[in-house]
């Protein structure tokens, strides 16, 4: 098993929608206007938070964020056969562990492992 961050658009960007809890933490961004400028303010959100496995970037056009309808940001568990097993609500208000604890429960992987 194995997790994943995908960067998509950014959520509170200051030239859209900023919030003060972004003006207050110091993460400040205008929506990137490159493939560029959205890699560097994607590595910075990465050291930001602190993530620690795998991050990656969607292209410019947005086509992971538009496939899997990630923004603001949601949690997919993907089953290892590529198909959806979970979906969370949009976060991180709609992100419920529990929900996410029993899909992995459930998962063929997860089961033979717990045996």
């Amino acid at each position: 098993m194995s997790f994943l961050t995908v960067y998509i658009t950014e959520a509170h960007p200051s030239d859209v929608w900023q919030m003060q809890s972004n003006i207050r933490d110091k993460v400040v961004f205008a929506s990137p206007k490159s493939e560029e400028e959205r890699a560097s303010v994607a590595g910075i959100c990465v050291r930001k938070l602190g993530i620690k496995y795998p991050s990656v970037l969607d292209e410019y056009g947005n086509s992971t964020e538009q496939a899997y309808t990630g923004w603001p940001d949601r949690i997919y568990l993907i089953d290892s056969q590529g198909k959806i097993a979970y979906k969370s609500k949009p976060g991180p208000f709609g992100f419920k562990p529990d929900e996410l604890r029993a899909a992995l429960a459930g998962m063929p992987e997860v089961e033979a492992k717990a045996k």
